[in-house]
């Protein structure tokens, strides 16, 4: 069985949404930069990325679907960009879908065992792009993400496809996202530029193994990082929920 197909447009997503409305904007090109800074770490293998953010707000979503848009520029690949977030699913709406009751996604697919990635994936053939909605609402989203259900979809998803990026909860809010650690390849830490505190971000961190943080996304930024943070982490760069391109983009 395909992936249904849902036939948006670019003008009907989110505007801050550049990779999809508009991918050789002065807008996409930090995304675009991400893009490539992800693929020379990550090299060969096909990967799982997981963006989370310390708190609400960061503009982890908006990131999240930016880059499967970026990674989706190529024509020859195939990402998915899968909704783990779901205690506040955001993807759907932004993109411009009905994502109702009706129409099954992640929370299904790890309750019914017989629903494969296939019965579930929507394909945006407008964006050279699959989509995984959260599906269904669940009362314990923990307890669904820590099954070894979730653990095989994820395995599944890194067999079939070019790219995986998963949009996961806040990590200081819910323990969901850490969950997710064993099981994907990388995390990317969004940061909204000079609001979100320090110490959340250290904080946040702090709880992601080294070896799976593989960069920080500032969101809003218009000025050298190291006068901001300081020179203890890596960085990335991203524009604003608005729109603005971030200056010197890039990954150190």
């Amino acid at each position: 069985m395909s992936p249904c197909v849902a036939p948006l447009r670019a003008e009907n997503v989110d505007e801050h949404l550049v990779t999809l409305r508009s991918r050789s904007s002065p807008e996409a090109e930090p995304y675009k930069a991400l893009r490539y800074a992800l693929e020379a770490r990550i090299g060969d293998v096909r990967p799982a990325v997981a963006v989370t953010s310390p708190a609400a707000g960061d503009g982890k979503t908006t990131t999240a679907i930016n880059l499967a848009g970026a990674l989706a520029h190529r024509r020859e690949g195939r990402v998915l960009l899968v909704d783990v977030d779901l205690r506040r699913p955001s993807v759907a709406p932004l993109l411009g879908l009905d994502a109702g009751a009706d129409r099954a996604g992640l929370v299904d697919a790890i309750q019914d065992p017989d629903l494969t990635l296939d019965d579930v994936v929507i394909h945006l053939p407008a964006f050279n792009l699959y989509l995984l909605t959260a599906g269904r609402f669940s009362d314990e989203p923990f307890e669904l993400l820590r099954t070894a259900r979730m653990r095989d979809l994820i395995q599944q998803a890194r067999q079939q496809y070019d790219y995986v990026v998963l949009d996961t909860p806040p990590l200081l809010l819910f323990p969901d996202a850490r969950i997710l650690e064993n099981w994907v390849d990388a995390f990317l830490l969004v940061v909204a530029a000079h609001r979100t505190p320090r110490k959340l971000v250290e904080d946040a961190v702090a709880l992601l193994s080294p070896s799976k943080l593989i960069g920080l996304v500032f969101n809003g930024d218009d000025r050298p990082l190291s006068r901001h943070y300081g020179d203890t982490y890596g960085y990335s760069y991203a524009p604003s929920r608005a729109g603005a391109p971030a200056r010197r983009p890039g990954w150190r």
